[in-house]
Formats: C-alpha cells, sequence, structure tokens
C-alpha cells in the first residue's frame, strides 16, 4: 500500500469514526429525535380462556393462557404431577394420557383442544384403593426403576390393550386379515415404541403387559 492509499484508508476511517461520535451527540442534544420513530410495541398479553377440563372424572373450570399445553394445566393447575415432563417434544412418551380413551403426548397438545373431553390421568386409572390391573403387574414384574417414565408407560399400555381389542393392526403384524392378532413380544414391543425407558426395563414392561392379556410372563 502507497502512502497516498494509505492516507485515504486513515481518512476514511476517521471520517467513519467523526460521523458517528457526531450522530451520537446529536441524539444526546435533542433526545427528542431518537424517539420520533416511537416505542417498540410491546408484545399484548395474552387474554385468559376458560377451559372445562373433565379430569378422572371430575370437572375443572379453569382460567388459562391459550398456549398452555395440556401437561402443563395437569401438573401446573391441577397439581396432578403423575404425568411427567421428559423431552417436552413428545419423543419420550413420558406424559401420556388418555383422552377418549385415546393416548396423547399431552405436552404437545393445548388445554383449549381438550374442553369438556374425558381426559384420565394416571391418578384416575386406579378404582379407589384398588390399583389398575397393569399398575399391579408393573409392580409385581419390577417395570420400573426410578419411575419417571412409569406414568407414561401405564396409560400408554392401557390404551395399547384397548386398540388391540379393537383390532388394529401395528406395523410388525404379519396377518392384516387377522382380526386382532395375538399381543406378541415383537407386537407389545412396536405398540409400546413411543414409550421410552431411559433405565432399560423394558423386559419387564413386556413382561407386565403379557401378565394383564394372560399370556405367559
Amino acid at each position: 500500500m502507497d502512502e497516498n492509499e494509505d492516507r485515504r484508508f486513515l481518512v476514511t476511517r476517521r471520517t467513519v469514526l467523526e460521523t458517528a461520535t457526531a450522530t451520537v451527540g446529536l441524539y444526546a442534544g435533542f433526545p427528542e429525535f431518537a424517539l420520533a420513530a416511537g416505542p417498540v410495541d410491546a408484545e399484548p398479553e395474552p387474554v385468559s380462556v376458560t377451559v372445562d377440563l373433565q379430569v378422572n372424572g371430575r370437572p375443572h373450570i379453569l382460567s388459562l393462557d391459550p398456549r398452555t399445553t395440556l401437561l402443563d394445566a395437569l401438573r401446573e393447575h391441577l397439581a396432578l404431577t403423575g404425568s411427567k415432563k421428559g423431552c417436552d417434544h413428545g419423543q419420550c412418551g413420558a406424559c401420556t394420557v388418555l383422552v377418549n380413551g385415546r393416548r396423547i403426548n399431552s405436552c404437545l397438545t393445548l388445554a383449549v383442544m381438550h374442553d369438556d373431553q374425558p381426559i384420565t390421568t394416571i391418578e384416575g386409572l386406579a378404582d379407589g384403593e384398588t390399583l389398575h390391573p397393569l399398575q399391579t403387574a408393573f409392580v409385581a414384574h419390577d417395570g420400573f426403576q426410578c419411575g419417571y417414565c412409569t406414568a407414561g408407560q401405564i396409560c400408554s399400555a392401557a390404551a395399547m390393550l384397548k386398540e388391540s381389542k379393537m383390532g388394529m393392526p401395528s406395523y410388525v403384524t404379519e396377518d392384516l386379515a387377522v382380526d386382532g392378532p395375538a399381543l406378541t413380544d415383537a407386537e407389545i414391543r412396536e405398540r409400546m415404541s413411543g414409550n421410552i425407558c431411559r433405565c432399560g426395563a423394558y423386559p419387564n414392561i413386556v413382561a407386565a403387559i403379557r401378565q394383564v392379556t394372560g399370556g405367559r410372563a
């Protein structure tokens, strides 16, 4: 770089610095210029909505942010903490509950979408002091270790058994013409594949489900 080019570079840099300094000074002396465009609009507060959640046979009238997930409504507003927040992306199944008898990931759905629909959580499966057969089987076969996924596993298994009785096939069903495929170990594993057990108690979980179906454990 020759002397002239170096001088042009320095002048250009100096000009930029001087211009920036002058601009800051201008706004400092005349703050109304800086506010001429007006304040940035803040995000408006969401309007609460009233939701009637029919959970475990009992009505619950809640005033919720419409963005509240069903899982957060159950845990944070109804203190039904059996359903767990694992991945919060619908990938682990720890938040599985039953809506109209069908299993869903409660972290992926909004509470307002289930107004006046029957919802069953792990707390509602037992009949008073009598455990649900799946709960009893999970205890008998040690189908849990840390227990974090257990509520979702049991709710999912309850719906899965109902789906099987209805004759719904799975990816591993060999004969689609058969009405009500047998719940083999492979069928159970495939149908329960949406529920992850990080402790690896899968053989015990399969054995517990097989006990409820009357098959070998």
